[in-house]
């Protein structure tokens, strides 16, 4: 998630594919942390980054500079070893680069009105792709080579989504999400989801990618509008999806898509569920969990959900309890990380696990490539 024009310490945050590292940039270099343990891996102090974007758990960077010197160019992509502290490739642009995703087969690259796939490995060009105007970089990129998506702004009056196959290159639909313009999209790991919010930030909504002009949930995030940061899905396939969102209103809010589901479909046949409309049935959802006032209002955040595993102590034959790790980057500087326990009842509850000073952090080694 970068942050261009910031009066923040942190310009971006970005967890690598499988979160088990996350990278920062500022105003003076950038940091790679390892996620499970908060230990500083690496660092680099040579200007402002706009961009880090991690390659698993490789040694390869791309970084993208704030323009703060001439070396540090935005429309300049280096691609960096952390191993030996070189520059292993650089791609130079017309305009500022604005996002950057990757994995083992695919590099993309987001300028404001086009986006360029290359091939990771010899860094040949694949296709362009020309774009609405998108000033925010925004996209989302699913990593898994089975399902590999990217999505895209497909209007700037209307949340609409062109959904682009990356290692097949070619079209692979259009979603009409939102009546506003787009404010995040996020893929589920295995590009079986796609999440959405728009500039009104009300509610998100989620479509199955093999049936994408077919919306599979809708949450309420609040009643009044609020700018969403970031949506994150949570690597289970053994449990309810989760999918977390941070805003503007310093709050996280967490949604299980099983429950919802199965929370819609009883409220359905319900005579309640038949009079009361939509828009407020999704206030009153269970599916939906909130952390309250996290960071200050206004304060840019990022949260992703690292893990998600059962409960101790309950039998696979009861309804599902687990618990989800959720992590949380702020602009302001701070990482924190929580644990939201979910109940065979679906009550939930929040614990703080850690927090600390991510701009005070020492390094301790660099990481293996």
């Amino acid at each position: 998630m970068a942050n261009h024009s910031s009066s923040y310490p942190i310009l971006c945050a970005s967890f690598n594919q499988d979160t088990s590292y996350f990278a920062i940039g500022t105003r003076d270099g950038f940091k790679v942390f390892d996620s499970e343990t908060g230990t500083l891996r690496y660092e680099r102090a040579i200007g402002g980054f706009i961009i880090v974007e991690m390659l698993f758990s490789s040694s390869l960077l791309a970084i993208v500079g704030a323009g703060e010197q001439p070396s540090l160019s935005p429309r300049r992509l280096c691609l960096f070893n952390t191993t030996t502290g070189a520059a292993l490739r650089e791609l130079n642009f017309l305009t500022s680069v604005l996002a950057i995703r990757l994995n083992r087969k695919r590099l993309v690259v987001v300028l404001q009105e086009k986006t360029y796939i290359y091939d990771l490995n010899s860094l040949s060009i694949l296709d362009t792709i020309d774009t609405v105007p998108n000033s925010k970089g925004l996209c989302a990129f699913s990593p898994s080579l089975d399902g590999c998506f990217l999505a895209l702004p497909a209007s700037t009056t209307r949340g609409s989504v062109l959904v682009y196959n990356v290692m097949e290159l070619h079209s692979h639909c259009e979603i009409d999400a939102h009546r506003s313009p787009l404010a995040a999209i996020v893929f589920s790991p295995n590009g079986m989801y796609i999440a959405t919010a728009s500039e009104q930030g009300t509610i998100i909504r989620v479509h199955l990618i093999s049936e994408a002009t077919k919306q599979s949930y809708s949450f309420r995030r609040g009643a009044y509008p609020s700018t969403i940061f970031s949506l994150s899905f949570g690597p289970s396939t053994q449990f309810p999806d989760v999918l977390v969102a941070t805003s503007s209103s310093g709050s996280v809010h967490a949604f299980s898509l099983g429950l919802g589901m199965n929370q819609r479909s009883r409220r359905s046949s319900s005579f309640f569920g038949s009079i009361i409309p939509d828009s407020v049935n999704d206030v009153l959802d269970p599916a939906h969990h909130v952390l309250h006032n996290v960071v200050p209002a206004g304060v840019k955040s990022y949260a992703v959900i690292r893990k998600v595993d059962r409960v101790p102590g309950t039998s696979i034959s009861e309804s599902v309890a687990y618990r989800a790790t959720v992590s949380i980057i702020t602009h302001s500087g701070s990482f924190q990380e929580y644990t939201l326990i979910i109940n065979q009842k679906n009550e939930s509850s929040w614990r703080l696990e850690r927090r600390f000073d991510l701009l005070t952090a020492i390094s301790d080694n660099i990481i293996s490539s």
